[in-house]
């Protein structure tokens, strides 16, 4: 069934592959976004408003004939669903505008096939990296629909060349995440199924320094965040005991956690050998700063905790030392959180 969904999907792309706005010599992307927004029937004159407001930089890109740029371009009616209070206060916030704005663009020029075939490969479901750092989902739906984002592509106007790049229409404006990782927890601890309420007493009863770097919004961090199931396979005894033990409970906590930002790619990528020499490992000095050593399909990570945590892959899934990774990157304003089945333990002194 997958393969027939997928078939239909490339059968659909293909028949809206002749881009709305085709031109012998198509301009940048910058370009095509002026001649639609003062075209008689005008497409992306909300768009062209909001680069215009935005840092001076999108602009730029937009124009550079040597980039490579794939933009999920919102159409006038997706930025009207808004509503004009909201698209008044955005136009207004320059930083904000910014980080929407590089929330709908990719690096390189991913055409429909490139969608299809990683559609294909994926059970249906993409994660791909916007220039704003928070990842982009892409979903095979119903009836060959394709949505970004939760945006439905429209599928009459993909792949609309442009000297440096491509542009697919979607209908609606896309949202980076503005939560931090503390409110993404309390929400979820307070939902109807709630997924991490012991988590959320944890960082609570912990040192207050745990609780305020997971609000910071200027953090980039990464969380390996423990179920309530997780936490409940170590006994009522055991919980109480290190909820009552401030200093060891801070110390737990803070070992789930990286000083940086590392999504599921990272780590793929950092355990991936460099092609054409399966020896190569890249110099100490060019290693991300959350990568301590490597070995054959591990990673060794430091934590804020101060001790590392070893990353490995088996035939069995991703773990971080013997708890599994249940659940990859989940934004945040501030980091990225990865759920785990599991709490790990800081190595004992000694």
């Amino acid at each position: 069934m997958r393969k027939f969904v997928v078939l239909l999907l490339a059968a659909v792309l293909m028949l809206g592959a002749v881009p709305a706005f085709a031109q012998d010599a198509p301009g940048t992307i910058a370009d095509i976004v002026v001649a639609s927004a003062s075209a008689e029937t005008p497409e992306f004159a909300t768009l062209l408003a909001a680069v215009q407001a935005a840092d001076p930089a999108i602009l730029e890109a937009l124009s550079n004939p040597e980039a490579s740029l794939t933009v999920f371009a919102p159409t006038d009616a997706a930025f009207a669903a808004l509503g004009e209070e909201t698209i008044a206060a955005v136009l207004a916030d320059q930083a904000l505008l910014t980080n929407i704005l590089l929330f709908h663009v990719l690096d390189g020029a991913v055409m429909s096939s490139d969608v299809v075939a990683g559609l294909e490969a994926n059970d249906n479901m993409l994660q791909v990296p916007s220039l704003q750092g928070q990842y982009i989902d892409i979903a095979a739906g119903d009836m060959g629909a394709i949505t970004v984002n939760g945006a439905t592509l429209n599928l009459e106007m993909v792949d609309i060349a442009a000297s440096n790049g491509v542009i697919h229409v979607i209908d609606a404006v896309i949202m980076p995440e503005t939560r931090t990782i503390a409110e993404i927890v309390t929400e979820m601890a307070g939902a109807e199924t709630p997924e991490f309420s012991t988590l959320l007493a944890a960082v609570a009863a912990a040192d207050p320094a745990v609780l305020e770097t997971l609000s910071n919004p200027e953090a980039e961090l990464t969380v390996f965040a423990p179920t309530d199931a997780a936490f409940a396979a170590l006994g009522e005894e055991t919980i109480t005991a290190v909820l009552a033990d401030q200093a060891m409970l801070t110390s737990i906590l803070l070992y789930h956690v990286i000083p940086a930002k590392v999504y599921s790619g990272d780590i793929v990528a950092a355990l991936t050998p460099v092609e054409g020499d399966m020896e190569a490992t890249p110099e100490v000095e060019m290693m991300p700063t959350w990568l301590v050593s490597m070995g054959e399909g591990t990673l060794e990570v430091a934590t804020a905790q101060g001790a590392t945590a070893t990353i490995s892959v088996t035939e069995d899934g991703v773990f971080i030392n013997d708890a599994q990774i249940v659940m990859t990157d989940v934004d945040a304003a501030n980091g990225v959180v990865h759920v785990i089945d599991a709490v790990i333990m800081p190595p004992t002194e000694g």
